[in-house]
């Protein structure tokens, strides 16, 4: 029988194979969870929370920016993987700052992330988006910066729906939030509303950082979802008028299934970019 070098030089000290079990092995843990009650919504909501490798390590006085993920289960790892990497300072990336991630798993998504109801044959709970950004800002976020070191720099992610709910906190001039990805955002939904929404956009909001990602949605889509979301920020220029914090991007090797993981790196440098 042949050994390498290395098997010998292993069996002559004794010494055990890295990959091997010890009482000094751990887990990697990339999240937790936690259930929040919400008199707003009326029923407990559970989120998962992904923290920075530093802070368990942390001052008292450190503080980290938080970022409120929709369609928390889906995208949870995708999202926490994309800060790590972006922001862990053994590969000296440093795109943007260690930060905590709150992912808010799903109940009724057509009711959380739609503001308005549209027509349809069947029963719906459609419209409900208000209160639920309501429980975000007034109960989740409260919480959140109670329980971790937070500071108040706060990101919203949404993909699909979840991004038509983060266009519809965008254009909210009172908006918790400081920065915003809209992923392949659903903006087919109550067009006319959404237009009125984009003339009556107030400087605060247009002052704010928001990242747009479109998808390539094929021939069936015959290219209404690129043409809606470059006129909404079309749209966005002509009111800012020279002033808008914002990008968008359009992704033709990507679909709407496909295209949250490249959206959220490049959204993410956007947004911290110096």
């Amino acid at each position: 029988m042949k050994y390498s070098l290395l098997t010998i030089v292993i069996i002559f000290l004794g010494i055990q194979p890295s990959f091997s079990q010890n009482k000094q092995d751990s887990d990697i843990v990339i999240g937790s969870t936690f259930s929040i009650h919400s008199d707003i919504l009326g029923e407990d909501r559970t989120c998962i929370v992904s923290l920075p490798d530093s802070y368990e390590y942390s001052d008292e006085t450190d503080s980290y920016p938080i970022i409120i993920l929709l369609d928390g289960y889906a995208h949870f790892k995708t999202a926490a993987s994309t800060v790590h990497f972006m922001s862990i300072t053994q590969n000296r990336n440093r795109l943007m700052p260690e930060s905590i991630v709150i992912a808010i798993e799903n109940v009724d998504r057509e009711r959380d992330f739609t503001v308005t109801k549209i027509k349809t044959k069947r029963k719906n709970t459609m419209g409900g988006g208000r209160d639920f950004l309501k429980f975000i800002e007034k109960e989740l976020i409260p919480y959140v910066d109670k329980t971790y070191k937070t500071k108040p720099v706060r990101t919203l992610i949404g993909h699909s729906l979840g991004g038509l709910l983060a266009i519809n906190a965008y254009l909210d001039k009172n908006s918790l939030f400081d920065a915003y990805i809209a992923i392949d955002p659903s903006l087919w939904w109550d067009e006319k509303m959404m237009q009125q929404k984009v003339a009556a956009a107030q400087p605060v909001s247009l002052q704010k950082k928001l990242y747009i990602a479109t998808a390539n949605q094929g021939e069936r889509n015959r290219g209404r979802n690129k043409k809606r979301h470059d006129a909404f920020y079309k749209g966005l220029t002509q009111k800012a008028k020279g002033t808008l914090q914002a990008k968008i991007e359009y992704f033709e090797n990507e679909h709407h299934r496909s295209v949250p993981l490249i959206a959220m790196y490049q959204g993410l440098k956007f947004l911290f970019e110096n």
